[in-house]
């Protein structure tokens, strides 16, 4: 089940996967074409640089690179430019010794140097974007990642980074645009783990229908509705992962005996306890639950929360038949007293005393009060006589009245 939690523990090796599968740099020969003619000798320094770079001298190219930069700050249009080489090469050669902030830093130096063409600035934009999630600063990266997909169009590979991104920083409604831009393209070819990111972002940020429009082929995987359900409840919409639970269940996914008796839970957590009665019933009633004590107690709690009196008093009283125990005739009799239905109070109190159970003061005060609303003053009397020698102050007044 995938929580916020699970994604930020996540969020950082993913992004890391990708941002490291993405970054090109793009050779200096390429670049320095775009800007204005360099001089003989600053062109033989870059493609010099360039070479030793791909020799592997990475470490060396990056200090080389970074003394040129700063030696030509201040300079004229092609010196400013030859500079933006320059930190460019630094920042390659930093990238790949895994100097990613330091390599974002030259990226977004570059970047800000006047004269530097328009390309060439948003390709190091996307690059410093991704410098920077792969070295742990996700908002900043995630934030540039955005300026760079809305000002490029961006592709699908980016925006997955980005919704990964935004969800690692719990901005679920940001996570849901970019997705909602993916969706446009179709999502046959996701994979599982997308559709999982994808279903999680939508549930995250109250957009359920989207979350299950997602399942496609896994709809027939109980899991994926568990972790459905799990989601919408921890985000505080029980109703609505009882409704997603019943959707499982319908299709015939959600069918073990713990998937009825969760079922049951979340209809009473989510508000609708009359139909997990109904379900707790029926299953009870045809076999697909046996009616073990737990079984029973279930459907007492769920009549109990639907206040159908003569259901819950009932189930409650075929709970306590089962197990014997006096801790469920008690429980029977705070109910029936809670409800005012005093004849069944007194039955289950007499019940409880019939069994052995431990009768408290407290017992014998509802049974006195029930007894007293029954007109029946002897009964109450002892009663409240029992009750009182257990402790119960109120017993003395109740006595008192009774004259």
């Amino acid at each position: 089940m995938m929580s916020s939690t699970t994604v930020r523990r996540l969020g950082k090796p993913c992004l890391a996967l990708v941002a490291a599968g993405l970054i090109g740099f793009g050779g200096v020969p390429l670049a320095q074409a775009e800007g204005p003619a360099l001089r003989p000798d600053m062109v033989r320094t870059l493609q010099s640089m360039q070479s030793q770079l791909e020799a592997g001298d990475d470490a060396a190219v990056a200090a080389r690179a970074a003394a040129s930069a700063s030696r030509l700050e201040g300079g004229n249009a092609a010196d400013r430019w030859a500079r933006a080489l320059f930190l460019q090469l630094a920042a390659t050669a930093n990238a790949r010794g895994h100097q990613d902030a330091r390599a974002a830093d030259q990226f977004a130096e570059a970047r800000r140097i006047d004269g530097v063409p328009a390309a060439r600035r948003l390709a190091w934009l996307q690059q410093e974007a991704r410098l920077r999630l792969r070295a742990g600063q996700t908002r900043q990266g995630a934030d540039l990642l955005t300026a760079w997909v809305e000002r490029s169009g961006g592709d699908d590979a980016s925006r997955w980074l980005l919704v990964q991104a935004r969800a690692s920083l719990d901005d679920w409604s940001a996570a849901s645009q970019s997705l909602d831009r993916l969706r446009e393209s179709g999502t046959q070819g996701w994979s599982s783990s997308q559709r999982q990111l994808a279903s999680t972002v939508y549930q995250r940020s109250g957009r359920f229908d989207d979350a299950l429009a997602l399942l496609g082929d896994d709809q027939d995987s109980p899991d994926v509705w568990r972790r459905a359900a799990s989601l919408a409840q921890q985000a505080g919409d029980s109703g609505r992962a009882a409704a997603i639970w019943e959707s499982g269940w319908r299709r015939g996914v959600l069918v073990s005996k713990e998937d009825l008796r969760q079922l049951a839970k979340l209809h009473i957590a989510g508000g609708t306890p009359a139909r997990a009665a109904e379900h707790l019933a029926q299953w009870l009633g045809d076999g697909r639950l046996d009616t073990s004590a737990d079984n029973l107690k279930l459907l007492a709690q769920a009549w109990t929360a639907a206040r159908n009196h003569d259901e819950a008093l009932s189930a409650w009283r075929a709970l306590a038949e089962r197990t014997g125990r006096g801790q469920d005739w008690q429980q029977l009799a705070e109910i029936a007293y809670g409800w005012g239905e005093w004849q069944k109070t007194l039955d289950a109190l007499s019940s409880l005393r019939q069994a052995g159970g431990e009768v408290s003061g407290r017992d014998w005060l509802l049974q006195g009060i029930a007894a007293a609303q029954l007109d029946r003053r002897d009964l109450a009397r002892e009663a409240f006589r029992q009750a009182k020698a257990a402790g119960v102050t109120q017993a003395q007044q109740w006595l008192d009245s009774l004259g």
